[in-house]
């Protein structure tokens, strides 16, 4: 294998062994099968294009065609657009399954499962980063820059899986193909100035020279160094991002100066507006761990932790309005509104957390409603929201829950539907401080309010229908990239549009609820994270949300999940009670031996794919009756032949343009346009041309190395014989060759005779002589930019000169 061969190996090894870093993302390594068998492909059109040799250029486009044309018929027709023939399949669905793709990156929480749009996104980033290695690496010969990619492959993937011991995995081996990539081209290189690494042999190289293998030394001297390079790199790769000191911020970081600062940077959620920075966390490739705890709680997906409550509306933005605040009690007082029956049904759970050193946040995250809390530090209680805040240190410096190790006691509420549909009217006080309203509110927000709440009788049949609304039937969609907006008018603009993520779900609902008259507020925290095998469980920025709380009477605040958003659980006592309905009468079972067709949609196919998402859809129906579906189309079949012809034509290109340089050669009776011919038709079989030889020799060379047959040569003579006489004739007394085509005809036969199988093989599809295209190219590039270049420079001199000084 010759060492651009193997360069061209390590180049893909390089990137395959980065892309593993990818693999913690999703559920399923399969991905990486597919990518490797494309990535193989890739590298083969690669390598072939430099042998024949094609133009940097075209090199890099021939590889870009075969993966674009692989790609589509990997995954052409997954998405279901509608379309029909060829260009559906082909551009249509694979544009909307790369759409599909980027909608669940943002909804799926990591691990994600291996959708097709999100195989068709990891794919498309390992072949893309192995382009550009390849072209660095071995076409353009610079290896070292090769590492550019790798390293932005490597570094996405990491900030995404949000590090851990899997990090350290993938970063050596990602580490060790780039290393093997650098050794194999140093190793062609040297190997050009005729010198390989370890190739030398024992006898002919000297103990002293360090070059030599003898006893006791197993590689040689520039080996041993770049290995002992490559220890180094790899080792300071390692220490130093230990040695510097940690990057502060994240999601709910430090606090801004609406909270009268803090000492970290970074995101956060302020008490003033949390919009900007929650949904830029949302969307942070970062995805770092920010709190870990242990419970007891045996609803451990129920688990919130609630840092504060937004309970004022006031015309620009949802905020915290200004309490007093108290010492924390040693144990915390009940909770508002809630009664003994329901407290009766309660479980205490105790909570063990633990905050990142990154983590700057001022609000305690805490489970809702907590009864003790045992901190150290100088924390401050807000009775109203139950949340504690750090107090002040000294100037400007606040307590935050930066490295804190604490345990909460909280309850475990479970009030049932009946209760909350029972409940009493709220107290007047709550219902006229937690049902305010800007005057500016679009009309809009409650006349959806009690559209969809029409026919309801009590507030918790009203608050699950506007819950359903969103989550379920409204036809939203969980999108973190929607702007946040503030404002009436961003509800508004969200019920229009219906398209964003929680924090337009949370306040939204919270403001129809309170033009329904139910009291509401939003809360802000986290959801309850990702359970470990140790039982632990880490709640990582991705784990942000909000979520309104609605207050019942007897059970208190209560919390709804309005979000369509997967891995978020929608309470137990909001959901749908409807029991199966039970006949009057016993009823004749069923034919079996022709199923009637129900005239109502399927529940599946009313699923809303938020729903489908959420897995709240149960399992498709069989399908009863013909579909309706009688197969492809006539245009779809035809159009899928035409495509299956036009990519296996693709290997043909070459031996059809040679046919018709052939023909146009040769059909024009020209002298040198023959002779030209037969010089590329030896060139094909392995005789390059060379042009400073007369024709008389020439020809004898083409005899001699291409073993040709008397018949053959004579007809490869009588075409140097006319060569000879056009040049050196005087004009006009050259006689006419009408078999000139025959000759040269008869000579490529004679030249493909003499050689083997494979050599007449790859002279017919793959001929040497296609180098003339690139050599075409290339001198018409060089024209166009020496033109360019001469006529600015005439257009420079022509330009007057400022004045200098």
């Amino acid at each position: 294998m010759s060492g651009r061969a193997k360069l061209t190996v390590f180049a893909a090894l390089a990137t395959l062994l980065t892309s593993w870093s990818l693999v913690p993302l999703v559920e399923s390594a399969g991905w990486l099968l597919q990518a490797a068998l494309l990535l193989a492909v890739q590298s083969a059109v690669g390598a072939g294009a430099r042998r024949v040799p094609l133009a940097r250029s075209l090199t890099v486009a021939a590889q870009l065609l075969v993966s674009l044309v692989l790609l589509a018929f990997l995954f052409g027709g997954k998405a279901d657009s509608g379309g029909t023939g060829p260009m559906a399949y082909l551009v249509t669905d694979f544009g909307a399954l790369f759409q599909r793709g980027v909608q669940d990156v943002g909804e799926f929480a990591i691990p994600a499962p291996l959708t097709d749009g999100i195989r068709l996104l990891l794919v498309c980033g390992v072949l893309v980063i192995g382009l550009l290695v390849d072209l660095l690496a071995v076409t353009v010969r610079t290896a070292a820059a090769a590492g550019l990619p790798l390293l932005a492959l490597y570094s996405v993937a990491a900030g995404l899986s949000g590090g851990g011991e899997a990090s350290w995995v993938s970063f050596l081996l990602a580490g060790a193909g780039y290393l093997m990539m650098l050794l194999a081209e140093g190793r062609d290189r040297l190997a050009q100035w005729g010198r390989v690494f370890g190739g030398a042999p024992r006898e002919r190289v000297s103990a002293a020279s360090g070059l030599g293998s003898g006893p006791g030394r197993q590689a040689t001297a520039p080996v041993r160094t770049g290995r002992r390079i490559g220890a180094v790199a790899l080792g300071l790769a390692l220490a130093v991002p230990a040695a510097l000191p940690a990057l502060g911020g994240g999601l709910l970081g430090a606090q801004g100066e609406a909270e009268g600062g803090g000492s970290g940077v970074g995101g956060t959620i302020s008490a003033i507006n949390p919009l900007v920075s929650l949904q830029s966390n949302l969307n942070a490739q970062d995805n770092r761990v920010v709190l870990k705890y242990r419970t007891d709680n045996p609803q451990q997906g129920e688990q919130y932790l609630r840092i504060l409550a937004l309970d004022e509306f006031n015309g620009v933005k949802w905020e915290a309005s200004g309490r007093a605040l108290t010492d924390v009690p040693e144990r915390l007082p009940n909770p508002p509104g809630l009664t003994e029956q329901i407290r009766a049904g309660a479980l205490e759970v105790r909570t063990s957390i633990s905050a990142a050193d990154s983590y700057t946040q001022r609000y305690l995250p805490m489970p809702y409603p907590a009864t003790q809390v045992d901190i150290g530090g100088k924390w401050r209680f807000e009775p109203a929201g139950r949340t504690l805040v750090g107090d002040q240190l000294a100037k400007d410096k606040f307590q935050n829950v930066q490295g804190a190790m604490y345990t909460v006691r909280s309850l475990l509420l479970r009030p049932t539907a009946q209760q909350l549909q029972k409940a009493p009217a709220p107290d007047q006080e709550i219902r006229a401080e937690y049902t305010k309203l800007p005057d500016n509110l679009p009309p809009v927000v409650a006349d959806t309010a009690r559209r969809v709440t029409q026919g309801a009788k009590d507030d918790y049949t009203r608050a699950v229908k506007l819950q359903d609304f969103f989550a379920v039937s409204g036809g939203f969609r969980y999108n973190t990239k929607t702007a946040s907006g503030t404002g009436p008018q961003a509800v508004a603009r969200f019920l229009a549009d219906k398209e964003g993520f929680c924090v337009h779900f949370a306040f939204s609902m919270a403001a129809m609820s309170r033009s329904l008259g139910i009291p509401a507020r939003v809360a802000v925290g986290f959801t309850p994270g990702e359970k470990q095998a140790d039982g632990s469980v880490n709640v990582s920025m991705r784990d942000a949300h909000a979520w309104p709380e609605l207050y019942f009477e007897g059970a208190g605040w209560t919390r709804f999940e309005p979000t369509p958003r997967s891995g978020i659980n929608v309470p137990d006592y909001s959901r749908p009670q409807t029991p199966l309905p039970q006949p009057s009468a016993p009823s004749a079972l069923p034919s079996q031996v022709a199923p009637v067709p129900s005239a109502a949609p399927s529940k599946t196919d009313d699923c809303p794919p938020e729903l489908k998402k959420l897995g709240g859809c149960g399992a498709a129906a069989p399908a009863q009756g013909p579909t309706g579906d009688d197969g492809p189309s006539a245009t779809t079949i035809l159009g899928w032949a035409a495509v299956v012809v036009a990519v296996l034509s693709l290997p043909l290109l070459p031996l059809l343009w040679r046919s018709r340089v052939r023909a146009r050669r040769l059909g024009g009776g020209e002298v040198a346009a023959a002779w030209r011919e037969l010089g590329d038709a030896a060139w094909d079989v392995g005789v390059p041309p060379d042009e400073a030889l007369s024709p008389r020799r020439a020809a004898g060379r083409i005899v001699e190395l291409g073993r040709l047959e008397p018949e053959a040569a004579a007809a490869v003579h009588r075409v140097a014989g006319a060569v000879e006489r056009a040049l050196y004739a005087p004009p006009g007394s050259a006689a006419a060759y009408p078999g000139l085509a025959d000759d040269v005809l008869r000579a490529r036969t004679g030249l493909l005779a003499a050689t083997t199988r494979p050599a007449r093989l790859r002279a017919l599809l793959l001929p040497r002589s296609a180098a003339r295209v690139a050599w075409a190219i290339s001198a018409r590039w060089s024209t166009l930019t020496s033109t360019a270049s001469t006529r600015l420079t005439a257009l420079r001199l022509r330009l007057p000169l400022r004045s200098r000084g």
